[in-house]
């Protein structure tokens, strides 16, 4: 299977606006899978984050693989994760039968064949592996790969943009909720609209004569 440069660079325009239009963590990430999986034509994509101790990586989020296969227990680094997480995309033909990957047996089970790895970067550091499967043997080729890792490089870049939009929004809570037992304590009631204050105490005092 070969896709053309021209079809990736609609598929990256239409990648990139569809994560443009998701707010949260969720919807960015699921938008992001499965925006990768089906602009490639592969069976599914996952990308799993390292945790803080750089030692495992969690499934953030999938497509097109089964809930069994994405439960199959903890992503140990293993060589292909090892290599990936150093930077390295890493293309490989014949994933069962290859020694460098975790869980050869669980992915002959849900009938997965060749694995693309593209690390995730955010500004020179690895936050994660991307991952690309397909169900026949695909030799991935030099116009995949750079889709693929143009792909991580949006997706990692919508990952911290929706983080720092929760934050905001958790900051914002928070406040509304201050303001909502603050108001409270004065009587005032808050509905989040701008307040609606009793007219007696915003009527002008006149001076005598004025």
């Amino acid at each position: 299977m070969r896709l053309s440069e021209n079809t990736y660079h609609r598929s990256l325009y239409h990648l990139a606006a569809s994560l443009n239009s998701s707010d949260s963590h969720s919807d960015v990430v699921h938008s992001f899978v499965k925006g990768v999986a089906r602009a490639m034509e592969a069976r599914g994509c996952a990308l799993m984050l390292l945790t803080p101790d750089r030692q495992t990586l969690f499934h953030a989020a999938s497509f097109g693989l089964s809930d069994w296969f994405v439960r199959k227990g903890p992503v140990i680094i293993d060589k292909s994760m090892s290599d990936t997480l150093e930077g390295k995309s890493l293309a490989i033909l014949d994933a069962v039968n290859d020694e460098r990957v975790m869980y050869r047996k669980q992915l002959q089970q849900e009938g997965l064949a060749s694995v693309l790895s593209i690390p995730v970067k955010l500004k020179d550091t690895v936050m994660g592996v991307m991952r690309v499967y397909t169900s026949t043997q695909r030799c991935f080729t030099d116009d995949d790969i750079k889709f693929a890792v143009m792909a991580a490089d949006f997706g990692a870049i919508a990952l911290e943009a929706a983080d720092s939009f929760n934050a905001i929004q958790e900051h914002f809570d928070t406040f509304k909720q201050d303001m909502l037992q603050w108001r409270a304590e004065l009587g005032y009631e808050w509905t989040g609209e701008p307040a609606v204050m009793p007219f007696k105490e915003i009527e002008i005092a006149i001076p005598p004569g004025g």
